[in-house]
């Protein structure tokens, strides 16, 4: 049976290795067919294709779009950031494009913020932070991470998220970016297949059914959701579960993904999680902005 891994990013985004480089570390795991998904951006499409035709694999072209959701969790409400995987839509779409563009802007707005925070404590500076990245990628914590693990104040990315970048922390800035039923809308009218990404990450492991925001996921698929990355490594076994009962009730899409960043990014390794080929089949259906290439 084919390994299809539908989440991964390049330095095009927050990922540690190029396009070319991604697709070769999964060709050497075993990956028959990955989706390049970097934060907000289509530029590394084309390199990842031709990277795919080199290498004997197939390439699904995917975006991960930054969304915000207002929702009731355990009796309060609460914006969070929700990451919506677009698979398939066409990169010329004016409104996507235009959407996408604004939610750059926007994350590197609250980057500059977050940085200006850490400066209080931390001898880190926006010069640092854009040493980081590759000219022209999506900007994001994780570049405040690498900045803060070069200045000796985290051991690593992870380590950095669990300290000063928490999104508990007096250094955090809320995501401000387009709304989870506005990208739903996007996505599809380009031609896509919205899929949520690690849904419920922050749901304690002793949350109760009653505790999940369960109108909140129906309205989403109301508006056109297509279905749940229910495996991945950062989705706790509680929520995977309600996830899998509620996709079969609407019969929706379900997908496992490794959300590679690359060897030295997250401890994330390409083909622990996988899709079903029936489930990349109905993502083929579905979406006509572009191509796979299978």
């Amino acid at each position: 049976m084919a390994i299809i891994d539908l989440h991964s990013h390049s330095t095009r985004s927050d990922g540690k290795e190029s396009p070319t480089e991604v697709f070769e570390h999964a060709a050497a795991a075993g990956v028959d067919v990955l989706a390049l998904t970097d934060h907000d951006t289509t530029n590394g499409w084309a390199e990842a294709s031709e990277a795919a035709s080199r290498l004997g694999m197939g390439f699904v072209p995917g975006i991960e779009v930054t969304t915000r959701a207002s929702v009731q969790v355990a009796g309060r409400n609460r914006f969070i950031s929700v990451h919506m995987l677009a698979y398939l839509p066409d990169p010329e779409n004016t409104a996507l494009r235009q959407e996408l563009l604004t939610t750059v802007n926007s994350r590197e707005n609250r980057a500059m913020l977050m940085v200006d925070k850490l400066a209080e404590d931390y001898d880190i500076t926006w010069e640092l932070v854009l040493e980081m990245i590759e000219d022209g990628a999506t900007i994001g914590r994780p570049a405040i991470a690498d900045a803060l693990v070069h200045l000796g104040a985290a051991d690593d990315r992870s380590a950095a998220f669990r300290g000063p970048l928490d999104s508990r922390g007096k250094y955090y800035v809320p995501t401000d970016t387009v709304d989870s039923f506005d990208a739903i809308r996007l996505i599809r009218e380009a031609g896509g297949v919205p899929v949520i990404a690690h849904p419920l990450t922050d749901i304690s492991p002793n949350a109760s059914r009653g505790d999940l925001p369960q109108d909140h996921f129906e309205k989403l698929i109301d508006a056109g959701l297509a279905g749940f990355e229910v495996y991945h490594r950062e989705v706790p076994q509680n929520a995977r579960e309600w996830l899998l009962s509620l996709a079969v009730e609407h019969d929706l899409i379900v997908t496992g993904s490794s959300d590679y960043h690359g060897v030295h990014g997250k401890p994330n390794r390409l083909g622990e999680n996988t899709t079903e080929p029936e489930m990349l089949e109905r993502i083929i259906e579905l979406g006509s902005g572009v191509a796979a290439q299978l």
